[in-house]
């Protein structure tokens, strides 16, 4: 069993977590509430990494995150290192990767929410804030969960934008996914066996966590 690689994963997938989510709550907030000029081009940019082959996706991030590219000169003049191939650059493109899986639940959940009781919580005289806080995120409660473990599960499965993006260095950029892989490759069977079955259990437990929650009553919007 690699725990390097197990590690790796995890840091990787809660890192991925932390930065998506309050990215995430915004732009769902903002596609389920407002109607503005280019809305559908958002949300098929938004959708397009799910449809996209990974080692698609990957190669263009690894073009964007290098010298050629605005966005890899300015890391590299500001950083000193490049994104491609450093936990950076795999956190950036694993960001992209999740979005959809991020963005979708809450959007949906949102979506959900009576537009009749935002109103009524702006004639209380509450502000953008408190209704949020008080009455959007506890209506929306299990599409925030859903994103959460959708976007945790993805990440610690994901191959292709991982191994294009962050190589093979192991302790830096060698996930539990390529570290499986290359068991294989090398005919370890035995130790990608636990490894596999270790990445089973661990993505089971968290999507069971999703289904034993309990559930909310629908809403319909106004």
């Amino acid at each position: 069993m690699d725990w390097s690689a197990f590690s790796l994963s995890v840091v990787l997938a809660m890192s991925t977590v932390a930065v998506l989510l309050p990215l995430g709550l915004l732009i769902a907030r903002l596609l389920a509430y407002r109607q503005f000029a280019g809305k559908p081009l958002v949300e098929a940019l938004i959708i397009l990494p799910l449809v996209l082959p990974p080692t698609v996706l990957g190669y263009y991030l690894l073009q964007a995150f290098g010298q050629h590219f605005w966005l890899g000169r300015l890391f590299q003049a500001v950083f000193g290192y490049s994104l491609n191939f450093s936990f950076s650059g795999l956190l950036l493109a694993s960001v992209i990767f999740n979005l959809p899986f991020m963005v979708q639940p809450l959007q949906r959940a949102f979506e959900s929410i009576p537009v009749s009781l935002y109103q009524a919580g702006q004639l209380c005289g509450l502000s953008f804030w408190r209704i949020f806080t008080r009455i959007e995120l506890p209506l929306a409660w299990r599409g925030v969960l859903s994103a959460l473990v959708l976007t945790f599960v993805h990440t610690l499965g994901e191959f292709g934008v991982v191994l294009m993006i962050g190589g093979n260095i192991p302790g830096q950029t060698r996930t539990l996914s390529i570290a499986i892989y290359d068991s294989v490759q090398g005919f370890e069977l035995e130790k990608a066996q636990a490894m596999s079955l270790t990445l089973l259990l661990f993505c089971l437990l968290a999507v069971a966590v999703l289904y034993l929650s309990p559930r909310q009553s629908k809403g319909a919007r106004a």
